[in-house]
């Protein structure tokens, strides 16, 4: 993993199984759990309010919207392949992208005084973000795995434990992003991990 040369995943091969994994590594997309993830955490931190609502999606603007919009104007430019970011060449301006917009979103949130457990989840993916910038330096880590993970994590830190029927789908998403050969075992593993540990180290202590 260091400076010797990234061993590439295996390219997909059509047969079974291949339109699964397109389909569960599109609804697993980070965008979409992020977005699920912050319109749930800021309802629940409201008790079920309205308003707990709107603070989550004031942050689903900034974590996920803006990024996102800035991929898919790079994939439409043809500056970016696809709106994963298969080459991991191509995925240090738009993750420095969305580590600003986080950054900005996550202090207009401070400022108008969102709830903490809000707080907690953006200084999350804050971190996670400058975690994957500097992985994806020299190693192309699974975002997916990672953020499926977190996912797991955040909402069993919430909602408790009986929120483990989750983990299956780490197990689906990390082999969809094999079967696709965008992944190695190893990236997706370690995105799982990385993503697990700071989501319960971060939210963790701050929510």
């Amino acid at each position: 993993m260091g400076g010797g040369a990234e061993p590439r995943p295996v390219t997909a091969k059509p047969g079974s199984g291949l339109r699964i994994a397109r389909l569960v590594t599109e609804l697993s997309a980070p965008a979409v759990l992020v977005s699920l993830l912050m319109v749930t955490v800021g309802w629940h931190s409201s008790r079920g309010t309205g308003h707990g609502l709107a603070w989550g999606l004031l942050a689903t603007l900034f974590v996920t919207g803006i990024p996102f919009a800035y991929i898919v104007g790079g994939v439409r430019r043809g500056r970016l392949t696809d709106h994963h970011i298969g080459l991991r060449e191509q995925r240090r301006v738009p993750l420095l992208v969305g580590l600003g917009s986080v950054a900005a979103g996550l202090a207009l949130l401070a400022v108008l005084g969102a709830p903490r457990p809000v707080l907690a989840l953006a200084v999350a993916g804050l971190v996670g973000l400058v975690v994957a910038v500097s992985v994806s330096h020299w190693w192309k880590m699974s975002i997916h795995s990672a953020v499926a993970a977190g996912m797991v994590v955040i909402l069993v830190l919430t909602f408790g434990w009986r929120l483990l029927v989750g983990v299956p789908l780490l197990a689906a998403v990390g082999w969809s992003r094999v079967r696709l050969g965008d992944h190695t075992v190893p990236q997706v593993l370690a995105g799982g991990v990385l993503g697990a540990l700071i989501a319960g180290v971060v939210f963790g202590l701050l929510r």
